[in-house]
């Protein structure tokens, strides 16, 4: 397997992060636009896409602030990814910042599977 490389996006988004931090750490959240149905059972969510089920294990989790999953196919690698809430101090402005890892080819791949579910995202809460 090849090694894979971190990367990182950030999505301005027009939300309060109460109600953001609703959509990214619930199963029902989630299911509303990161996967076509979200189940979970202590620590293990099940993410469905078009029949195809794959499973992560919630590593950490902030209230209001971000939520880390590993996939359980990556488990004893140091591979993750993670949704987090961030708010600018001055301008109060929030964006959602994603960190994730995928092989060198597949980063822009992943890139625009982040950004489509960004925008349902965003579709979901009405801030387009």
């Amino acid at each position: 397997m090849d090694e894979k490389v971190k990367y990182e996006m950030e999505f301005p988004i027009h939300a309060s992060p109460s109600m953001l931090y609703q959509y990214i750490s619930t199963p029902s959240g989630l299911s509303e636009w990161y996967a076509d149905n979200v189940n979970s059972r202590g620590e293990l969510f099940k993410f469905i896409w078009d029949g195809a089920e794959e499973q992560a294990k919630l590593l950490t989790k902030k209230s209001g602030e971000r939520i880390k999953f590993r996939w359980l196919e990556d488990e004893g690698e140091s591979y993750y990814f993670e949704i987090r809430i961030q708010v600018d101090e001055i301008t109060k402005d929030v964006s959602i910042m994603i960190t994730d890892f995928a092989e060198e080819d597949e980063i822009e791949e992943g890139k625009m599977l982040w950004e489509n579910q960004i925008s349902d995202l965003k579709q979901v809460l009405g801030s387009v």
